[in-house]
Formats: structure tokens, sequence, C-alpha cells
């Protein structure tokens, strides 16, 4: 299944014909400005997060933008936010228990045609970039992607990225690949209003697809896996102070970690319930 996902949205982009949707900085590297931010409350509902994190309430600050070449987005989640006894994030008072605090996401885009000037599209390709990608998290997780990545424009949803990387991985609970690169990630992500209502009023359907693969270097553990896939798809009603959402995601042993080993279930369907204020 994961592996039908990430083709169709490969081959949906690239595969197209017709106008070039060209972004020309020539005239001006800063007309394509904005920026943008939220803060919003979140429920997981029976996520496959490794280690049984499967149900939290917790606050996520969310950002994003453009300046000039440089293409931005990023999130820093705070778990268990009401410090609850019924999170599986809550770390009871002497318990000898870990419980991560904080997944900090960083994922800034160099545009190649702002730097150089020049256009570079082709085809529904309107932008290439260099990407990165810093995943962190405060108990054992610290990993970077850099790779290829572009903006494609492909029929009914406009706009996505399309993003190629190789990962190096610097912390992964303690794994034989710390310290190495090791496995690739192929991402995609969209947003849609396809439904507009008075008064700035609207309906998005808005996701991501995350497909890692080839990471060899930990072929051998059997607690673990060379392939991962995360795949979320969320409605949100959007006003223009507030969004509320649902999402559901579909994992397929996330993180690399194998469903049903040390990590427990990380393979499934997961639900997000989300409340949105925007600055």
């Amino acid at each position: 299944m994961y592996k039908t996902l990430t083709a169709l949205s490969i081959s949906s982009a690239l595969a197209l014909s017709g106008a070039c949707f060209a972004v020309d900085y020539s005239d001006d590297i800063r007309k394509n400005d904005y920026k943008w931010m939220t803060l919003n409350v979140m429920q997981s509902i029976d996520n496959k997060i490794p280690f049984g994190f499967q149900d939290d309430t917790y606050f996520e600050m969310e950002f994003g933008g453009r300046s000039g070449w440089l293409d931005l987005y990023g999130y820093l989640d705070v778990f268990d936010l009401f410090n609850s006894s019924q999170s599986d994030r809550n770390k009871p008072e002497g318990s000898d228990d870990f419980a991560d605090n904080f997944f900090f996401k960083f994922a800034p885009r160099l545009s190649i045609d702002g730097m150089t000037g020049k256009d570079l599209s082709f085809g529904p390709v309107q932008e290439l970039y260099i990407s990165t990608v810093t995943n962190v998290g405060d108990n054992a997780l610290f990993e970077h992607y850099i790779g290829i990545g572009s903006d494609v424009q492909v029929p009914w949803f406009g706009k996505i990225g399309l993003n190629t990387y190789a990962r190096y991985v610097r912390e992964n609970f303690g794994a034989d690949n710390e310290g190495d690169w090791d496995g690739y990630m192929v991402s995609t992500n969209w947003f849609k209003p396809w439904y507009t209502l008075s008064g700035g009023h609207f309906i998005t359907y808005q996701g991501y697809i995350d497909y890692k693969f080839g990471a060899s270097k930990i072929s051998d553990d059997v607690n673990r896996t060379t392939t991962a896939l995360e795949w979320f798809n969320g409605i949100y009603y959007h006003t223009p102070q507030w969004a509320f959402g649902y999402g559901a995601k579909y994992y397929h042993n996330m993180a690399l970690f194998k469903d049903g080993g040390f990590a427990g279930d990380t393979t499934g369907w997961g639900h997000y319930l989300s409340v949105n204020y925007k600055f």
C-alpha cells in the first residue's frame, strides 16, 4: 500500500504535461515573501508513535513562510499539555520511565531559482530547491535530511511540495546507524482549499506523505525495518482567525520501528483533532 501511494504521488507530479508555472525572480527576489504562524492544541487518538505514545493532548507551534530565496516550514510540539495522568506521555512523580517532552521539526528549503536568478522550471515543475529537514526529540532522536526539492503543479491539488532526501543519523535510540548516512526519504505535502464560504471561511484538504526507505545499516535488527510510511489526511475548517481540524493518519513501521517489536504498535491508523489560532 505505502509503495503504491508514494509511486502515485511521484508519477502524477512528474508525468504531467502542459503549461509551466514558473516563478520569476529576475526583477525582485522578495516579491513572493510571506509568513504565517499558528498556535495549536492537538489531541492524538490511537496514533502509532513508537513505545506506546498513542493518546495525548499537546501544544504545537507551527510556522512557515518565504523570505527571498529561503522557504521555511517547521513546528514544535510540547507534549502532555495538562500534565494529565490520562496521557501516554505523562511521567508520574517518582517514576523511572522516560517520556519525551517535545519534538521539533525544522525544514528550510533554499531556492535554486532564487539564488541563481535563473528560471529552472520545466513541465509542471515550477521551482527547484536544496531541501533539508532536521528532526529532534529530547530523548535520543536527532536526524538530518538533505536533498533536492521542488514545487510542482498537479491537477486539482494545485501546487504541492515534492522532495527527495538522503538521511544522516545523529542519534537514533542507540541504533547501529548512529553517526552514519543511512537511508532516504521521499516526501510530498499539499494544502488544497476545496470549498469556499462567505466571510473568508473555507474548507481544506491538507496533508503529507513521508516515505523512508533504504536504511540498510539497521536491516539486521529484528526490531527495526528499512522502510516506513506516514500518510496524513486532514480536513480543516478555516476562519480568518481560527482553524478546526480532523486528521486521519496511516502509519507503516513508524520511524523505522518494526510493528510488534520492542517499540510496540507502529502500523495502522491514528486520529488527530486540532484547534488552531492564527497569527
